[in-house]
């Protein structure tokens, strides 16, 4: 039973007992031991991240899928040519060889090569402006003729090269263009336009509104602000667009075979028939070529490589 003096303090029976704050502050309930109503939540263990061996065994198998061609073909081009039917085709040779590169350059390879520069060379920076422009008009124009365009340009992803092959081979006959470099540029550009203007029209849309109505402000035209705003903004989709119809060009084999027929306008995939005979081929001077031939592309990706990633990766993280 509480006494006088507590009732008169104002204390209630079986209330929590308080201490004075400080400096005669306001009473501060009691500490309660740990464990009870209002202490510190106990800390959540760590989880242990057991291994994914599953995932980690199939990323195995896929690189050794892609690793042991890779390794097949660059061991095989360092055989002589009688040694490649007696051992064992995985293993290298006991004494290896670069008479395959030599007989590859002694058989007009930089000819070929510098055919598949020109023919790529020409697609790829005709391509990538004309497609950029083109998004650039679609995005920020309006109008029946910009969706009829933009319509028109995407109906091309449907139609594949195969499909087409006879009109454009008799469409180059009547412009007098058969058997000549131009005749693999002309198709290779029309055929790259609709896929970079799909990829660089979702890139210059993405460009912030307020910053093409800060620069019209300053008195920027419209071409102006295409190649000083948006160009430099969308340079990763330029670069992937750049690499990805460049690739196209330079393993092309359908157009170079249909629309040229000297042997000085071949490109690189045509040019390794000059290595099969009537009745063998010659299996370590094929891959040299195979080989040298893809150094450039190496090159180009390693160039570009970091705007390539930038670009192929900005759609996950919008």
């Amino acid at each position: 039973m509480a006494s006088t003096s507590d009732v008169a303090a104002g204390a209630t029976p079986g209330a929590t007992p308080s201490r004075p704050g400080p400096a005669g502050g306001l009473p501060t309930p009691a500490t309660l031991p740990a464990g009870e109503a209002g202490g510190p939540p106990p800390r959540s263990r760590r989880r242990v991240r057991r291994p994914n061996w599953v995932g980690g065994l199939m990323g195995w198998l896929w690189l050794a899928v892609i690793i042991i061609p890779i390794y097949w073909i660059v061991i095989t081009s360092l055989k002589p040519s009688s040694e490649y039917f007696t051992t064992n085709p995985l293993l290298p040779s006991a004494s290896p060889t670069f008479s395959a590169y030599q007989l590859v350059l002694e058989n007009d390879f930089v000819r070929y090569f510098l055919n598949s520069v020109i023919v790529t060379v020409g697609t790829v920076v005709p391509a990538v402006l004309v497609s950029f422009m083109a998004a650039f008009a679609i995005v920020r124009g309006s109008g029946r003729f910009v969706r009829f365009s933009s319509g028109f340009l995407l109906m091309g992803l449907a139609i594949p090269l195969q499909a087409t092959i006879i009109p454009v081979y008799l469409l180059i006959i009547r412009l007098n263009l058969y058997d000549s470099l131009l005749a693999l540029i002309l198709p290779s550009i029309a055929f790259s336009i609709p896929l970079a203007v799909l990829v660089l029209s979702n890139f210059v849309r993405d460009v912030p509104n307020e910053l093409f109505e800060s620069m019209r402000l300053d008195g920027t035209s419209e071409w102006g602000t295409a190649w000083r705003l948006a160009f430099p903004l969308t340079r990763p989709a330029v670069v992937t667009v750049a690499i990805y119809t460049g690739l196209q060009v330079w393993n092309g084999f359908l157009l170079p075979l249909v629309l040229t027929q000297s042997q000085e306008l071949r490109v690189l995939p045509l040019a390794l028939w000059s290595f099969q005979g009537q009745y063998s081929v010659n299996v370590p001077a094929v891959l040299a070529a195979v080989v040298l031939s893809t150094l450039p592309i190496l090159v180009f990706y390693v160039v570009g490589r970091r705007q390539l990633v930038s670009g192929l990766t900005a759609g996950f993280s919008k």
